[in-house]
């Protein structure tokens, strides 16, 4: 009778050890264009454009900010 093969090892898992409290920051251009008061106005004109149409433009620019400086404060220094 053959020898019995040995158990394989648990496969290892790894995590990403990108744990940076600054990537909480991400969650800013989400939250932000979700809050209803924001377009619920006209008043601020700017350029003759209502509040809405501009401020889709400005949340664009927000998150496209937020990224990079996200981004620049995690990557790794060489």
């Amino acid at each position: 009778m053959a020898a019995p093969e040995p158990e394989a090892p648990p496969p290892v898992v790894y995590r990403a050890k990108d744990k940076s409290p600054w990537n909480w920051l991400l969650f800013l251009p989400i939250v932000v264009p979700l809050i209803p008061l924001l377009f619920n106005l006209d008043a601020p004109r700017l350029f003759g454009f209502p509040a809405f149409y501009w401020l889709q433009l400005a949340f664009i620019l927000l998150g496209v900010s937020t990224t990079t400086v996200v981004y620049q404060l995690t990557k790794k220094r060489r």
